[in-house]
């Protein structure tokens, strides 16, 4: 039996995979949104980037960098979906 509070991977990580297999390409601020919102406290950004980060390192999730608006030739927010 385990003993102590669960560790913040354990809960954040399904919550990412849950939250982005709607088929929606998701900003890492509207992860943190959502996943704020499932959990009732505010979760950090850097909590949610550094989850979401070793989920790509894996090959769970895919980041798709979209173009600069306003610079040509530099990218801009990059956006996250399940790998297929």
């Amino acid at each position: 039996m385990k003993r102590g509070r669960p560790n913040v991977r354990g809960i954040v990580t399904p919550l990412i995979l849950d939250i982005l297999s709607d088929n929606m390409a998701r900003s890492i601020n509207s992860l943190v949104g959502e996943v704020s919102k499932r959990l009732g406290k505010r979760i950090s950004w850097n909590t949610v980037q550094k989850y979401l980060q070793s989920l790509v390192e894996t090959g769970k999730v895919e980041g798709i960098a979209t173009p600069h608006s306003k610079i040509e030739g530099k990218t801009g927010l990059t956006v996250y979906i399940l790998k297929r």
